[in-house]
Parts: C-alpha cells; structure tokens; sequence
C-alpha cells in the first residue's frame, strides 16, 4: 500500500552523492514532494548505512533496513565508482541535466574526486549545489567530519543543557539521528528557496547546512540569554520547577502525563478540583503563582503524589475535557497507534521490493493536508540501468561500463 506522490518538485531532478542520514534526508524530503532524486552509491559498498542491521549493530526485523527506509524513501539508486574516471564521467553526464546536487562529502573528497562546486557548475552552471557540514563550511574545521552526537548534540550545547543538575552527571546520549533528520530538512527547505530564486532571478545558490548551526538554532532562547546575560540559562529541576503547574507526572502505572499551564491561576482551581485536591485551591502556601514559586517543592509533591494514586486510563478519563494544555508522554511504539498521526497521514504505510510493509514517518510540511511519502527506499544500485539508458548508453555501453567496474 502507498500513497500518490506529491507534485510539489515534480520535473526537478536531483543528484545526491551523500550517505549517512543527515543529507540523504533531504533527498528524502524532496523526493516525498515529488522530485526526481537520484542516489550515487559505490557499486561495492554502497550507502554504508546500510550495513548496520546487515551487521547486527542495530535491530532489524522482517528483513526491513528501516535505517535505509526512512531517509532514503522514495529516490532511484544508481551503483556508480566516482572514483574510476568513467564513473565521474556517468555522473558529471547526470548533472548536465539535474536542477540540483547534494552531497556530504568533505572538501578535500569534493575537489580529490572532482566534484567540488566549480567541477559540477562547469557542466552545469544553473545547477543547485547544496552541502551539509560538521562544522560549516568556513574556518580551520572544514574538513572535520562530525556525526550529529558530536557536532550537533554535543558541540552545539544541547547535551549540556539536557545535562541533570546533580554532581557527576553525565550529558544524556541523544536517539539515532535526532539531529541529522532536523538539519537534512533544513537543507531541503534551503534547496526549495533556491529554487525559488532561480525561478525568479536565474541565478543558482550554493546552500550550506552545519549540524553545528542547526542546533544553536533549536538552542537559540538559551545561547541569547547566555550572551545578553553573561551566564547560563539556570536549570531547575523537575521536583522545583519554577511553575508547579508545568511538569511531568508519574501515574500509578509507571507512565507519566505532561502539563503546560503557563496561566496557572487561570486554571488552578480547576486543576485540583480533577486531581482531587480541593483543599490546594486556597491553600496559602498554593493559592497563586507568586507563592506557588516560592513553596514549589512542596507544591510539587504535593501534585505528584496526587497523580500516583491513579493509573494513566483514568488521568486521561478525568482530563479528556480540560481546557488547560497538557499530555501523555508516549512512547516510539505508542506513536503507531496515536489517533493524530494516523489521522493525518503521519505514519504513511510503504511496502518494499520483497513486499514487506512498514511505516515511515512523514516529512513533517503537508501540501493540500495530503501526506507525502509514497515509495520505499531502492534497493542498493536498483536503477543503475535505468538511469543510464535515460541518458542515452546503449546496453553494449552499458556493459562496457559494468567490465570496467565504473558500475554495479
């Protein structure tokens, strides 16, 4: 089962010669709007993200790569050796007639294999050329490689500020790829505006993306304050939030529910008449947020061990009508039954060439309230032949080209 593709970027072509999940995600997130996106992979190797379930480094079941699934959705694979200088050829013949070329490959990869920007503007002076970075493309650490729990979790300052507060602490380890998806979207937000300007004005952009730059901007708040301010932003704990009436609750069951009443007086009183503490409302230690702040351990405590005296069905039956904002802190595996996201085509359902079907999650911007996602990844160097006789080879070329090992 699959979803129709979406007609966003139909007719742009795009060349990605990247690997990972940083880049290939925007790849991901063009091609779900409807590009024509290409991926470049050594014939022998491949993407070598691919070999991580093979391996047995990350769970698989099924026999589906959902490494390669999720950021490699929906684009063509073509097996090809940039290195051997027919395959450099194949490619640079590709880019004569691609609107846009993705990569993130280092500098000194770029220009060693000949595919820096003024190599592939010399086949194709329109063309797009879009790059993700470490680091950035500018400074002594250009040619620095970083993965995202380096350059992006760990340099960029959120680990630090995710960071308990208790003596000997160590940063929290973000999720796979928690910062490669957000930045792979911010390059195929980039490349759309480029395309816009082309459009516009007919001069290409060369687009940069740094793991480094993406999480200051999901940090930005802290690191303005820092600056304007001279220190951090103060931490506090969950058990002494500043605002008693925003946290995270543990119910009987060992779940746990989330409330954001940034109006808490607006909405104190009804808060304890449904946690069936009543007799909080005009407590003078909690009556409103001014003391509230200044008793807020105890105010705290005081909530938890309301909410532990119930399970989580029965928060949810007592909140279901509340006008306050607050949630239920779910898990992966909840995700797939969540009545929102299956409602709005957040989880679109694909099924791969063995005929296995799973669910990706979305690219997060919907067109038309349609979801977007709607052919699984290829399988490794699946349209070589394809794309090759698109650009006029023959199969005695094509041939020639596989002998050579220029292509799978």
């Amino acid at each position: 089962m699959s979803n129709e593709a979406q007609q966003i970027l139909s007719g742009i072509k795009v060349i990605e010669l990247a690997a990972w999940t940083f880049v290939p995600t925007a790849g991901a997130v063009l091609a779900d709007w409807g590009a024509d996106v290409i991926k470049i992979e050594h014939p022998e190797t491949g993407d070598p993200q691919r070999g991580l379930i093979n391996s047995g480094m990350v769970t698989g079941a099924g026999g589906v790569n959902h490494f390669i699934e999720q950021p490699n959705r929906g684009k063509r694979s073509a097996a090809i050796d940039v290195s051997h200088p027919d395959g450099l050829e194949l490619l640079l013949k590709m880019v004569e007639t691609a609107d846009v070329f993705i990569t993130n490959l280092l500098p000194e990869s770029r220009e060693r294999l000949g595919v820096d920007v003024d190599a592939i503007r010399a086949r194709n002076p329109k063309i797009i050329y879009a790059r993700g970075h470490g680091y950035g493309s500018k400074g002594d650490e250009t040619n620095r490689g970083g993965f995202d729990l380096a350059a992006y979790w760990s340099r960029g300052g959120l680990g630090e500020a995710y960071t308990a507060t208790a003596p000997d602490s160590y940063p929290p380890v973000q999720k796979p790829a928690f910062g490669d998806v957000v930045a792979g979207f911010a390059i195929a937000s980039g490349i759309v505006g480029a395309l816009f300007k082309r459009e516009r004005t007919g001069e290409p952009s060369l687009v940069d993306v740094s793991l480094l730059n993406m999480a200051m901007w999901q940090l930005a708040p802290d690191i303005v304050g820092a600056g304007v301010t001279g220190q951090n932003v103060p931490k506090f704990d969950l058990a002494e939030s500043p605002n008693p009436a925003v946290g995270i609750f543990p119910t009987s069951d060992g779940r746990h529910v989330t409330f954001v009443l940034l109006q808490a007086d607006r909405f104190w009183a009804e808060f304890c008449t449904r946690i069936g503490r009543e007799d909080l409302i005009d407590d003078e230690r909690y009556k409103d947020q001014r003391v509230r702040f200044a008793n807020r351990k105890d105010c705290v405590a005081e909530i938890r061990a309301a909410f532990k005296e119930h399970d989580l069905a029965y928060w949810k039956e007592k909140f279901a009508d509340f006008d306050g904002v607050w949630d239920v802190v779910q898990s992966a595996l909840d995700i797939h039954s969540d009545p929102a996201a299956l409602a709005n085509g957040y989880l679109p359902r694909l099924t791969d060439n063995n005929g296995n079907e799973f669910a990706v999650v979305d690219s997060p911007v919907q067109f038309d309230e349609k979801p977007n996602a709607s052919r699984p990844a290829p399988d490794h160097g699946q349209h070589t032949d394809e794309i090759l006789q698109e650009l006029g080879y023959d199969w005695e070329q094509i041939i020639a080209h596989k002998t050579s090992g220029a292509i799978l």
